[in-house]
């Protein structure tokens, strides 16, 4: 069973960066974004509802594990590759505490966390493999899934973030950055791209926006300030939404 798993999880097609099925999986999961979670709410009863938003949340952790479990069968488990020491990883196996038992903390951590480096990964994913392979649909679940998690969290059960929670997620940022810089050092691995910039699960290099940031180290100051630009940038409806109500 070992060699099969890992024959398959290491023959694959190439991923096509900005070919059909990039494009397709960001329209497709936008769509899915954007429509459902309106559906539900308008639709469903309180008690399906909370179903499906309980099967999204273990949907997502599930992914996660399900990768890990392959990479052990398989014998390829590295500690310097596979640890939940990104950002997306982390924020996969928090999504029960959410979804399941609706904490508003990670919440408010993981919404920022979400709509910022999450969804820039979107755009620049960190794979090799092509459609319809294992780890085509094991990232897009990674990434999109919790981006579906949060809409609906915000959409369904009415959970707002306020600018209190951008600071507070802002600050976790910095603590998680400075937990993989730790786990870094003991391991010589390169978790949170800290060490290196983005490569994909094969040590290709991919593009992404830390190429216009400058050289190591300065990137990783200056992703300190585009991360704060996306996170008020996220913010900003709920903004203008509360001003409104106020002026009302």
């Amino acid at each position: 069973m070992r060699e099969v798993v890992y024959r398959y999880l290491n023959t694959y097609e190439p991923f096509d960066m900005f070919g059909s099925e990039h494009i397709f999986a960001i329209v497709g999961a936008l769509a899915v974004i954007i429509i459902f979670p309106i559906y539900a709410k308008r639709n469903l009863n309180k008690d399906t509802q909370n179903k499906i938003g309980m099967l999204i949340g273990w949907l997502v952790f599930g992914n996660y594990i399900t990768w890990i479990g392959l990479e052990g069968i398989a014998g390829t488990f590295d500690v310097k590759l596979h640890l939940p020491v990104h950002l997306c990883r982390f924020a996969n196996l928090m999504m029960p505490l959410l979804m399941v038992w609706r904490s508003y903390f990670v919440y408010e951590i993981l919404f920022f966390w979400g709509f910022s480096g999450i969804l820039q990964a979107s755009i620049t994913p960190d794979i090799a493999a092509g459609f319809p392979h294992f780890h085509y649909f094991r990232f897009w679940v990674g990434h999109q899934g919790l981006i579906l998690a949060l809409v609906y969290a915000t959409v369904v059960y009415e959970i707002r973030p306020t600018f209190k929670s951008l600071i507070k997620s802002f600050i976790g940022l910095n603590v998680f950055l400075g937990f993989a810089a730790i786990v870094n050092v003991l391991m010589d691995a390169n978790y949170f791209w800290i060490c290196g910039k983005p490569v994909n699960h094969i040590g290709e290099r991919i593009p992404t926006l830390l190429d216009y940031l400058g050289p190591w180290p300065w990137y990783i100051l200056i992703a300190e300030f585009v991360a704060l630009a996306h996170f008020l940038l996220a913010y900003s409806p709920f903004y203008f939404i509360n001003k409104r109500k106020a002026q009302q």
